[in-house]
């Protein structure tokens, strides 16, 4: 059963903010008609063999890179492009309607290919942290998120990514309840000691992980999700799937790497670029949820650009093995404001940027 000092009684809620109502209307305002998208084939040659690919207007020269990578397997920064523009090609963020593409057009790559496949980071020297840098909050701007949302190339991203995307259920979902999509890396594991091994998987979780887990259940089925393919394997370990808990989670690796794409916006007056995971592609493979219904804990809140509305940012979870770190009480707070909030139909409304506040105002049981 669910740890008692997670408990918490659900008060009347007024979850509307006059932020919310303004940022909805803006959004709603900024939507633009789609037109049909340009496409168009080109040929090129690579190691004495020849390819054809197809690239659209809204794609950016990033795109184009990608899909020589996946056919060559040649990375980004070893490709060598010749006559595809002339001079210099532009920038990964340029688009390439701006380069003038016709059918047909021909070019070279030059490049050393590398194997892709995916290895476990525990076999790695030397790990590097993950660096929480030019981290964006959307919240407040609706008009980059109106940007993002009707921006064609995205639109399509997430369909490829919904159409690539198999779903893996551990245990069937159940009606009527809310949604959690929940980071793992560094919200609720510092992956940093659990991948060099430095740290067995039960000391490199955050404090109160399975009561938090226990606390939430009743309300919200979970999905886990990471930039580690071979995290399920850790999850195992950490007695989050497979063991006898008074919790399952549903499904794992949802919004794996293999499911975010890059986007493009400025900040700052300057091109920008991040990785982000659309909730939509979950949405779309499991219809009863939807912004409404769906909760999204990260520490980084760039990774809510798409569904700012349903992200909630938590403080990132590091030096596991430190006492600091052990006095963590994150998880604690978190399922106190997500059991409050459990019993509203519709949790869109609510800004959850405000959610420590919030959690300060409630009794204890």
């Amino acid at each position: 059963m669910p740890d008692n000092d997670l408990n918490c009684e659900t008060k009347e809620l007024n979850p509307i903010s006059a932020e919310a109502e303004v940022a909805k209307t803006t959004v709603s305002s900024l939507k633009i008609t789609q037109a049909a998208e340009r496409w168009v084939t080109l040929q090129f040659t690579w190691s004495g063999k020849h390819f054809s690919l197809d690239i659209a207007d809204s794609d950016r020269v990033f795109d184009l890179k990608t899909a020589l990578h996946d056919l060559t397997k040649v990375p980004p920064e070893r490709q060598k492009i010749l006559g595809l523009a002339k001079g210099k090609l532009p920038p990964d963020e340029a688009r390439i309607a701006d380069l003038k593409l016709t059918t047909g057009k021909k070019f070279t790559l030059l490049g050393t290919p590398e194997g892709d496949e995916i290895k476990d980071p525990s076999k790695l020297e030397n790990l590097p942290d993950v660096i929480n840098d030019f981290d964006v909050d959307f919240t407040n701007d609706p008009t980059a998120v109106a940007k993002y949302k009707n921006d064609q190339r995205n639109i399509r991203k997430v369909k490829e990514m919904t159409d690539k995307l198999n779903v893996n259920i551990i245990h069937p979902l159940r009606e009527g309840k809310k949604l959690l999509v929940l980071d793992i890396d560094y919200t609720i594991l510092d992956t940093k000691p659990l991948t060099s091994g430095s740290l067995p998987p039960s000391e490199c979780a955050r404090p109160r992980l399975h009561e938090f887990l226990e606390a939430i259940y009743p309300y919200y089925d979970s999905t886990s999700q990471t930039s580690w393919i071979w995290l399920e394997t850790k999850l195992v370990e950490l007695n989050m799937i497979g063991a006898n808990r008074n919790y399952q989670v549903s499904v794992v690796n949802i919004l794996d790497k293999t499911s975010m794409f890059t986007v493009f916006t400025e900040r700052d007056g300057k091109p920008w670029q991040h990785s982000v995971k659309a909730l939509q592609i979950i949405w779309n493979h499991f219809p009863q949820f939807n912004s409404t219904n769906t909760i999204h804990v990260d520490d980084l809140s760039r990774n809510f650009a798409l569904n700012p509305q349903s992200g909630l940012k938590i403080h990132a979870f590091k030096n596991a093995h430190t006492t600091e770190s052990q006095a963590d009480r994150e998880l604690e707070k978190l399922a106190r404001y997500m059991v409050h909030i459990a019993p509203l139909h519709d949790i869109s409304p609510l800004m959850h940027a405000n959610w420590k506040t919030v959690v300060k105002s409630l009794p204890r049981s």
